[in-house]
């Protein structure tokens, strides 16, 4: 198939790990024999001002990364203008897409604000699959004016699919219609994979405090708010007070409350056990889960985390919060699932959880159930599914 991608998060040689999960898909699926075009339209960015607008006009215009060839044009983006931006995003990818190679399926990944060529597409009797991963969805649907557009986008598209059973729902229920499919993510199994902890935390440079037997708390993810790193923060600090004194906390990413936190560990005197260590390549990131002794997942939403995942196959347990796609995860098992966001509550279970790890095989196992291949079976079948409605109608 020549498929066509709309999305408005994918990776750069700017910022490698944006959106990293899309490239994942897109690059196995050109693996597996498909032709993928990329189009990722960016906002103008004045030629001064903040540090991000200075590195989004860094951001190249066509670049080809892991064999998926992405072309960014440029669209005029307003603040405070969520619809109209919406409505210029899909304009400006419809441009785009008319004057690249021809296509069988376009896919809006990332449902918001792709999901708006919906309209567009069904003039062009252009088959449209619109793919959703969280946020996109959940916290669009909050705001009624956008709510109705994404609905009626749905209606419009020949199907879609999202990467839990949660958002699944959440999709049907939104567009009135039963036509949802999953369409989960995969995990690298031989990326993320059981290795020595005392070298893996030699590696990444870790005093010796933390060589040792000293517990090493992991957070991964944007530092963003419906993550909440802050009540991560509050977590291991009460777990230090009442069960291990000699916890650390890493927290692995960047994000918009990254100044909030560092105030907040600097107010709280949490300096010496407390370390951000920014982004981090896939390679890095694997040493990390290696290094752990748990992975703490505080979100108040999510579609389905891959950082759960790549822990299980790293054989690292898991405490996360019952938040969207996430309890899908665990398979029924109560001791890593929170279904509570008290901070108190949290530390006991945390302190549980580091007392009685889970053998890692059986958590390897659980991430084994959810790999790429059977991902892209799901995928090619939908599309082929669209192409073929398509082709149908215009005959």
């Amino acid at each position: 198939m020549r498929i066509a991608v709309v999305t408005s998060l994918f990776p750069s040689s700017v910022k490698p790990h944006e959106g990293i999960f899309a490239l994942r898909r897109w690059a196995g699926m050109r693996r597996r024999g498909h032709e993928v075009q990329v189009v990722q339209p960016l906002p103008w960015a004045p030629p001064v001002g903040r540090a991000e607008w200075r590195q989004m006009r860094c951001i190249a215009a066509q670049e080809t990364l892991d064999g998926v060839r992405a072309s960014r044009p440029r669209y005029l983006h307003l603040p405070g203008r969520a619809l109209g931006n919406a409505r210029r995003f899909a304009r400006c990818a419809e441009r785009e897409l008319a004057r690249t190679a021809p296509f069988d399926v376009l896919v809006a990944d990332y449902a918001w604000p792709a999901a708006m060529l919906a309209p567009l597409c069904a003039r062009r009797a252009w088959p449209l699959v619109v793919n959703g991963r969280g946020s996109d969805v959940l916290q669009v649907a909050e705001i009624p004016e956008l709510r109705a557009e994404l609905a009626a986008a749905l209606r419009l598209s020949k199907g879609w699919c999202a990467v839990s059973e949660h958002l699944v729902r959440a999709m049907d229920e939104l567009a009135g219609e039963s036509r949802g499919v999953l369409v989960a993510n995969g995990v690298d199994a031989e990326l993320f994979a059981p290795r020595d902890r005392r070298t893996a935390r030699a590696s990444l440079g870790l005093g010796s405090e933390t060589t040792h037997d000293a517990p090493l708390v992991l957070v991964v993810g944007h530092l963003i708010e419906r993550k909440d790193p802050l009540l991560a923060l509050e977590v291991v600090a009460r777990l230090r007070a009442s069960a291990a004194p000699n916890a650390r906390l890493v927290y692995v990413g960047r994000g918009a409350l990254e100044g909030e936190l560092r105030a907040a560990v600097a107010s709280r005197g949490c300096e010496a056990w407390v370390s951000l260590a920014g982004e981090a390549a896939p390679d890095v990131l694997a040493r990390w889960y290696n290094a752990a002794d748990a992975l703490l997942l505080t979100s108040r939403r999510e579609g389905r985390p891959n950082v759960v995942l790549e822990a299980f196959a790293s054989g690292l347990p898991v405490l996360a919060t019952d938040a969207g796609g996430t309890a899908e995860l665990f398979a029924g098992d109560a001791r890593m699932l929170a279904r509570t966001r008290e901070p108190k509550a949290l530390a006991a279970q945390l302190a549980a959880l580091l007392a009685a790890p889970r053998d890692s095989a059986a958590l390897r196992a659980l991430a084994q159930r959810w790999g790429w291949d059977s991902a892209f079976v799901a995928l090619e079948t939908l599309l082929e599914r669209a192409r073929g409605a398509a082709a149908g109608a215009t005959r």
